[in-house]
């Protein structure tokens, strides 16, 4: 069994002014980098085998900081990005809570899902029997836990910046 310490990237310069950022590269700001440390220094004493983020520079960003006292080099896959927000992409938030219904170019919870899956079978391909820390984003990261308990995505809690969830896959 693989132990899978998923986490969501630290609080970015979007994150703070609600811009929807989907799959846009993103970047940390002063209290994403204090989110990231903080984290880093409690999971120092952990084992991981592996350190796994998104492709996007936000998860890298936040993976890099976590790796530090790993001495471990980041692993990324597109697997594991965000998801694609089509036209919402820099909007900001507030403004699409009433748009119905959404536009075509958004993907879908069962492409999220799906996409889900397969992150979930590469780290079981890729690192059987390891403890794997991998950074992603929030509403990926909700699909992956969807998929791995067999729920909605609904029914799972929405992960904070830089807070972790550990699975057992």
């Amino acid at each position: 069994m693989t132990k899978l310490y998923l986490v969501r990237h630290g609080e970015t310069f979007d994150n703070e002014r609600q811009i929807m950022q989907g799959q846009t590269p993103g970047e940390l700001n002063a209290t994403g980098i204090r989110q990231a440390e903080a984290l880093s220094l409690q999971l120092a004493d952990v084992h991981f085998d592996a350190i796994v983020a998104s492709d996007l520079w936000r998860a890298i960003q936040t993976a890099q900081i976590l790796a530090e006292p790993h001495q471990l080099s980041v692993v990324t896959t597109p697997l594991f990005r965000e998801r694609d927000w089509g036209s919402f992409t820099g909007r900001f938030i507030p403004d699409l809570k009433d748009i119905k219904p959404w536009p075509d170019d958004i993907e879908s919870l069962p492409a999220m899902k799906d996409r889900a899956g397969r992150f979930l079978d590469f780290i079981r391909k890729n690192y059987p029997e390891s403890q794997v820390l991998a950074v992603g984003h929030g509403i990926i990261n909700k699909a992956i836990q969807a998929v791995y308990w067999g729920k909605e995505m609904h029914e799972i809690e929405k992960m904070k910046n830089a807070e972790v969830r550990i699975l057992d896959i």
